[in-house]
């Protein structure tokens, strides 16, 4: 496996890519072009020149995270051929610089839901939380705005300032969607931009949902193991793939992660991986902990292990950290704690590496 860590870019993240060099094993970046908006190409020039910058500083970019896909296309709308055109013109772009593996999303309007960005823990960090009950009962517009107030300035992954100010007139277009006619849009954008995913050598790994249940009456689809088995037998390519985030699917109690792991990773669908732990205040509500095993509700070392088992070769980043030793930043992309799960998350594979050489002998 490759250990990366993600960054969104000089004018967006206030960590260096100096400092992410020192992390020990990170061999590069997952980044992006904030500023281009959704539907739109991203110029050559711009990948050109985000490539040089990251390799000037030692470090490798073989996996974009996001190129987010146009609310239209989700919704099936007339005008979404032009919009999966320029995704695979984008597509066509990074190609060209090397790029491997686009992650993505196909969450209508939200790409994430938290309650709070900052909850305080006993330790003095804080940390982003979930509380069901509160998401159930709050406006999303509302939810938009106390997003807002507690970023820090800082633009948000999936609550990007253009998305949120159409986001009830978004919400208003979904309820005359199925979650069949969803299926039905997702497998038409698959079979569009497959092909060149073949042809430029690029494998698309598709997000789950987070949290992995309907929320605001919007449809909800890469929740669990029955659902991502639909989903990746709309097109079997094996270029069309699984970002395995282990918070997002791990929300829910009943996904047996190290089996969904070991299912999706034996067949080679599971291109990147998110590794975080969270830690569960009753059947839905939860927040982002410590990677470490016992500081959440996740096995870190059976979900290590399971990839390990199966062979993954592909890309893991450390997912979502709290905000430890007074840091200040975009909530969840703090440098400290994610620095501490990448070198944990390394120590457990090569404990597991070690022991199974040791036993295979």
């Amino acid at each position: 496996m490759k250990m990366v860590f993600r960054w969104f870019g000089e004018k967006y993240d206030k960590i260096p890519l100096n400092y992410i060099r020192q992390i020990p094993g990170v061999s590069g970046v997952v980044t992006s072009l904030m500023d281009i908006p959704v539907g739109e190409v991203w110029p050559l020039e711009r990948v050109q020149a985000l490539k040089k910058e990251i390799e000037d500083h030692g470090l490798e970019v073989e996996v974009i995270e996001s190129v987010n896909i146009h609310e239209d296309i989700k919704l099936g709308e007339k005008t979404r051929d032009k919009y999966i055109d320029a995704y695979i013109k984008t597509m066509e772009n990074l190609s060209k610089i090397g790029i491997k593996v686009i992650c993505y999303n196909f969450m209508p309007v939200l790409d994430w839901a938290r309650s709070e960005l900052a909850k305080p823990l006993s330790d003095g960090s804080t940390t982003m939380a979930y509380k069901h009950e509160y998401i159930l009962n709050i406006d999303p517009q509302n939810l938009a705005s106390r997003v807002g107030e507690q970023s820090g300035g800082f633009e948000l992954p999936g609550w990007e300032p253009e998305r949120l100010k159409e986001m009830s007139t978004v919400i208003e277009k979904y309820k005359n969607i199925t979650e069949e006619q969803y299926w039905k849009n997702i497998k038409y954008f698959l079979d569009s931009v497959i092909p060149y995913a073949e042809k430029y050598d690029i494998k698309l790994a598709i997000h789950p949902d987070d949290p992995p249940w309907p929320i605001f009456g919007l449809p909800r689809v890469i929740t669990n193991r029955d659902n991502i088995r639909k989903f990746l037998d709309l097109n079997t390519s094996p270029y069309n793939g699984l970002t395995l985030c282990t918070g997002s699917l791990g929300a829910n109690k009943e996904n047996d992660l190290p089996a969904i792991i070991r299912e999706f990773s034996g067949e080679g669908r599971v291109h990147f991986a998110h590794i975080r732990n969270l830690k569960f205040e009753n059947d839905k509500d939860f927040y982002e902990s410590a990677h470490l095993s016992k500081c959440g509700s996740l096995d870190m070392f059976e979900i290590v292990k399971a990839f390990y088992d199966t062979g993954f070769t592909g890309y893991i980043r450390p997912d979502h950290g709290r905000m430890i030793w007074d840091e200040t930043g975009r909530a969840g992309y703090g440098l400290y704690d994610r620095a501490l799960g990448a070198t944990y998350i390394q120590g457990l594979w090569e404990a597991i590496d070690k022991m199974s050489k040791r036993y295979c002998k």
